[in-house]
């Protein structure tokens, strides 16, 4: 792929079953690979050979996984180029459906063998729990209705990549314009705000009709499944053994009850430092003691350079961990039109190693996003050595612990980016972010609740919805005059569209990480020692015993969230802005 920022990388281990030169773009040459695991499968008499059956299955896995993450960072990297798009597709529609069947058969040999049960317990009690629901799910006729929704989520890509806006006679993207909001004239933020909202607003139907065709055939999903509604389909194939739909929403509650208060205190006195009687859509990102707009870095080159440095006083192996991403070019930060928004950490599987996308624009934001995506990176690389493919990736929950963690473990080292003074109002823009994404959180994943046991909804319930959602975790805005941008607010938040019920992970995660930050204020050495370790585990045990080796807890009731945001308003209130 000439397309990618990064030149081709070698496996981590040599290859046991596919040869060098097999095209893992081409189903010609793949089908093969899986007719010799299937037929390797009853020659297996030992344990021992049994295990390299598995590894060999995860070493192909692997492959065509990265195969499917080269294209797809291709794309997103180059949503305009037409090559990109068709070599992305070709994969989604051509590959990925005759991998589920195949994937579904090898599932089926695994647990009907008759060695399955005398592999070692503890080793492959999450594997096999994962092997099983894989089975138990699969419908050969929601192939084609997958394959139909990845290509959806592709226009949504599309789409949202191509807008842009003119703006004082120049062509900016929607994410450069964001650097606006945080200007100290008050019209110049309006500006920017209003020509940002209308240029959504001017794609609000075919945005809706998008998400009509997602929430049809996700539906039909979970028909075919045997599931009620969808909602109760993706907890199921989201592995969410440990918490359910009725979890999620006591957590809702909770950061009702225990975080919209602060909030809404916050912004009160953000209102009074700004000397207005109300906040407009259009204040919530300045300074507001109205100071210049931070600005931690001039490019992107400045931004990678600093970020070295701050992993290496964090901790050594970090910030060795991040100059090999460097050196390899698995870096893509700036933004730049015809790029998909957003930021994301993608693992190339079978060379184990992680590449970094964003969309840098030279705002405080991006300092935040670099370094939760290297928290996934660094997640990745810690998994190197773990043969078994399955286990090289974690639960979202835990995987999201990783990266908000090290947002707020580098919350020290700031003073790279910035003065003294720049580097207080960062960290409180930092903290009080947490507690305002806690809202947004709970009313993505409130909102997706709703619509997926609300399928036969229609476009003005689905809008009431989101606005009475919008009422509990809102805060005290003023939209008046802008209630159609409110009403389709939504249309900006890509999970909802690319990734459905992937979003409450998050609010799961920011408990774990900030705990994690607790830990390391008291004792950074064994708290990062415990990071790392927790890192180290990948997916092979459960959550809990995901979340206990960082050092925290797994749970996200209402007892353990308030201390959590008590210790953030407490520390907002030390910084001496």
């Amino acid at each position: 792929m000439s397309l990618l920022p990064f030149s081709n990388l070698p496996p981590y281990r040599a290859r046991n079953l596919i040869p060098a030169e097999t095209d893992l773009g081409e189903w010609s040459q793949l089908a093969p690979l899986f007719d010799c695991l299937e037929a390797r499968a009853g020659e297996a008499r030992t344990v021992r050979q049994f295990e390299q059956w598995i590894l060999d299955w995860g070493e192909l896995s692997a492959a065509v996984e990265e195969e499917g993450a080269k294209r797809h960072i291709a794309m997103t990297c180059h949503t305009d180029n037409p090559d990109a798009e068709k070599a992305y597709l070709h994969f989604v529609e051509e590959i990925e459906p005759r991998l589920k069947p195949r994937q579904f058969d090898l599932a089926k040999r695994y647990l009907g063998h008759p060695l399955c049960s005398q592999l070692p317990r503890h080793r492959y009690e999450v594997f096999h729990r994962e092997t099983a629901l894989r089975v138990e799910l699969f419908r050969e006729a929601n192939i084609a209705l997958e394959t139909q929704d990845a290509r959806l989520g592709n226009d949504y890509n599309k789409l949202s990549g191509s807008l842009t806006v003119s703006h004082r006679g120049e062509e900016k993207t929607l994410v450069a314009m964001g650097r606006y909001q945080e200007e100290t004239d008050r019209t110049v933020r309006e500006e920017a705000w209003r020509l940002v909202a209308e240029c959504r607003l001017k794609e609000q139907d075919h945005f809706e009709d998008l998400f009509d065709q997602l929430v049809k055939l996700r539906h039909q999903i979970a028909l075919n499944a045997g599931f009620a509604n969808y909602r109760d389909y993706a907890f199921r194939s989201k592995g969410r053994f440990d918490y359910t739909p009725k979890d999620c929403e006591q957590f809702h509650q909770s950061i009702e009850t225990e975080v919209m208060p602060v909030v809404r205190q916050l912004q009160i006195e953000r209102a009074r430092r700004l000397k207005i009687d109300r906040l407009r859509p259009w204040d919530l990102a300045v300074d507001s003691l109205n100071r210049p707009p931070l600005r931690p870095f001039s490019d992107v080159a400045q931004m990678e350079t600093m970020t070295q440095t701050l992993f290496n006083r964090l901790d050594a192996d970090l910030g060795g961990q991040f100059g090999i991403l460097r050196h390899l070019r698995l870096l893509d930060l700036a933004n730049r039109k015809g790029k998909a928004p957003g930021g994301y950490q993608s693992t190339l599987a079978e060379a184990r190693m992680p590449f970094i996308f964003m969309n840098a624009v030279g705002v405080q934001r991006d300092i935040e996003t670099i370094l939760h995506e290297a928290g996934h990176a660094f997640h990745a690389l810690a998994t190197r050595d773990e043969d078994l493919f399955a286990y090289r990736s974690a639960p979202i929950e835990f995987c999201e612990v990783a990266s908000m963690a090290m947002e707020l473990l580098a919350d020290g080292f700031l003073d790279v980016f910035y003065s003294a003074p720049d580097c207080a109002r960062a960290r409180q823009v930092h903290l009080e972010g947490i507690l305002g994404v806690f809202p947004w959180i709970a009313a993505v994943d409130a909102f997706q609740h709703w619509v997926y046991t609300h399928p036969d909804h229609n476009r003005a319930e689905r809008a009431g919805a989101w606005n009475q959602i919008l009422d509990r975790f809102g805060g005290d805005t003023d939209w008046s005059g802008c209630e159609s941008a409110r009403t389709h607010l939504w249309h900006k938040q890509l999970h909802i569209f690319l990734y459905p019920f992937y979003y409450v992970e998050y609010g799961i995660a920011q408990m774990g990480a900030l705990q994690v930050w607790a830990n390391f204020r008291k004792d950074p050495s064994k708290a990062l020692a415990d990071y790392k370790a927790g890192l180290a585990l990948g997916g092979s045990r459960p959550l809990p015993e995901l979340f206990l080796r960082a050092g925290c807890r797994f749970d996200f009731s209402r007892e353990t969230l308030r201390p959590l945001v008590e210790n953030v308003r407490a520390e907002i209130g030390m910084i001496p802005c």
